[in-house]
């Protein structure tokens, strides 16, 4: 096998390297340097508001991880257990809800639930169960598909009903999945931002609300920084747990590709079809709301959110204070720079990881430690890292497509580094004896491997851009907002052409965001790339 020459892997590292060191290691540095500066870790801790945020923040994601368990466990088992005309569009609805902006989901409940309901903790903890169902169905689902269906047939043969069959049988079978979804759902909800913040109540606030609102509102950036570190240490203690956990449940098991079958007995059908129904209204219900919200002003229904979304001045003497297409051309513009950020930084990072071995294994989980980081924590790190002299780039254009692209990198190096190393080596080895340098086999039969995936990974990394909020929040100043900012910005103001106004915004980003997700999704281009190198013929 051809391998890169040293100076080579050395030279296509280095950026990414010193990418992730100064935007990410540094603001991380910075924010416990901040924490244990001063006395604030211990006046932080000392007062009781700190604890009753915490408590909020971890009963709230323990609450919403359960009842994300239990719900997602009825379309789990009925996408693992049977083929059904709809499969597949259930899953690709309930893909497109985890992938949209925290925002515009927020805003989808916003518009759903009655007044009185739609601004409270319930509602809160429903827009969290919604949003996560798909990890659910996507971590479980895969699992229980594959389990071996003789046990349950024999305890079922005995007489056991199905509940039984499914606590004493199935249930112990799934844990392990059931471990991983619970960390991921329990995470996302822990560390829920845009939610709570378009529909939190005044005392509904996360952890990671508190922070901004300490380091924005009320310019506290030690208190914040020490709330910032406590977030890190439990979700740290989460991880190790849910690790452990897993190790404990797993158990080998005889799999079975491909368990599903048609359902024939009429209880087996009534059951996928109401099973899937509810799905179906449960996931479809808030962007059905969102849209007709759109639509709806003190006069009826009518499309004067829509056509006035250019204008500032709501009446004569009054304005906004915000543009709208202003926020639209900004997040357009964030969206393409972040997005050619995090393909170069992605590809040169992907194809050090794929040439070098132990140093490419450093370099590989170096890359992915943005992915455990939340973007608000990122957001806050290069504020106040970035803020000051000699490096004041608060002010900088370019620094909040770089937030942007810190997020999305690891999912440009995930889905290009698994394509290059199934590269057949022979390819390379080939050219190397017809003469080819090892950098020259290396571009010649490698490279041209990227293209497909990098094309995939920049619709994502733009999808990632256009609906980031928590690290925006802290990045975007005056006349930059974007989409994101202007959505939350117009649901809190009074009037309700307003907040049509934010129902447009967020509808046109959540048919944007699905629509490139769906794109991507779609695509069956990446998995036969790497199928023919994989299963080659001799």
């Amino acid at each position: 096998m051809t391998a890169l020459p040293r100076r080579v892997i050395a030279a296509l590292a280095i950026l990414p390297a010193a990418g992730l060191a100064v935007f990410y290691v540094w603001p991380l540095l910075t924010l416990l340097s901040r924490a244990i500066d001063g006395g604030a870790l211990r006046t932080t801790l000392e007062r009781p508001a700190t604890w009753e945020v915490a408590w909020f923040t971890l009963w709230q994601a323990v609450v919403s991880t359960l009842i994300t368990l239990v719900v997602g466990l009825a379309p789990a088992y009925i996408v693992a257990r049977f083929d059904f005309r709809g499969r597949q569009l259930l899953l690709g609805l309930l893909t497109a809800l985890f992938v949209l902006p925290t925002v515009v989901m927020g805003a989808a409940f916003l518009a759903l639930l009655p007044d009185g309901m739609n601004r409270s903790v319930a509602a809160v903890i429903a827009a969290h169960v919604v949003f996560n169902l798909a990890v659910v169905v996507r971590t479980v689902g895969p699992f229980w598909e594959q389990l071996p269906t003789d046990m349950e047939g024999a305890a079922a043969s005995l007489g056991a009903s199905p509940w039984r069959v499914f606590t004493m049988i199935t249930l112990p079978l799934i844990r392990p999945a059931l471990v991983a979804a619970a960390s991921i759902v329990f995470v996302f909800t822990f560390t829920s931002f845009g939610v709570v913040r378009v529909i939190g109540a005044a005392g509904t606030r996360t952890l990671e609300v508190e922070v901004w609102r300490q380091a924005i509102q009320l310019g506290d950036i030690g208190t914040a920084a020490v709330l910032t570190v406590l977030q890190l240490v439990v979700l740290a203690a989460v991880m190790v747990w849910a690790s452990r956990a897993q190790r404990r449940h797993s158990r080998p098991l005889g799999l079975e590709p491909n368990a599903r079958r048609i359902p024939r007995r009429g209880s087996e059908r009534r059951r996928v079809a109401l099973i899937g129904i509810t799905s179906f209204a449960v996931c479809g219900a808030p962007l059905a709301a969102l849209a007709a919200q759109s639509f709806s002003t003190p006069s009826g229904w009518s499309t004067a959110a829509w056509t006035q979304l250019g204008r500032t001045e709501v009446r004569p003497g009054i304005r906004l204070g915000i543009d709208p297409l202003d926020a639209v051309r900004n997040s357009v513009e964030n969206a393409l720079w972040a997005t050619l950020f995090a393909v170069v930084i992605g590809a040169l990072a992907s194809l050090a990881i794929a040439a070098a071995r132990n140093a490419g294994r450093i370099l590989d989980v170096g890359m992915m430690l943005p992915v455990g980081t939340s973007a608000v924590t990122i957001g806050f790190g290069m504020l106040i890292t970035f803020d000051q002299a000699p490096y004041d780039w608060r002010a900088e254009w370019w620094l909040v497509p770089v937030g942007h692209a810190l997020v999305a990198v690891p999912f440009v190096v995930r889905a290009t580094v698994g394509v290059l190393r199934s590269v057949d080596p022979e390819l390379r080895a080939a050219a190397a004896t017809l003469g080819a340098s090892p950098t020259r086999a290396w571009r010649a039969v490698v490279v041209p491997f990227l293209w497909r995936p990098l094309k995939f990974s920049a619709a994502l990394a733009a999808a990632i851009s256009l609906g980031e909020f928590g690290a925006t929040s802290f990045l975007s100043r005056s006349g930059g907002e974007t989409v994101p900012i202007a959505i939350e910005q117009l649901l809190g103001r009074t009037g309700s052409l307003l907040q049509a106004q934010g129902y447009a915004l967020a509808t046109i980003l959540a048919a944007v965001t699905i629509a490139l997700v769906v794109a991507v999704d779609r695509s069956h281009e990446l998995r036969t790339l790497v199928r023919p190198t994989v299963n080659r013929p001799d």
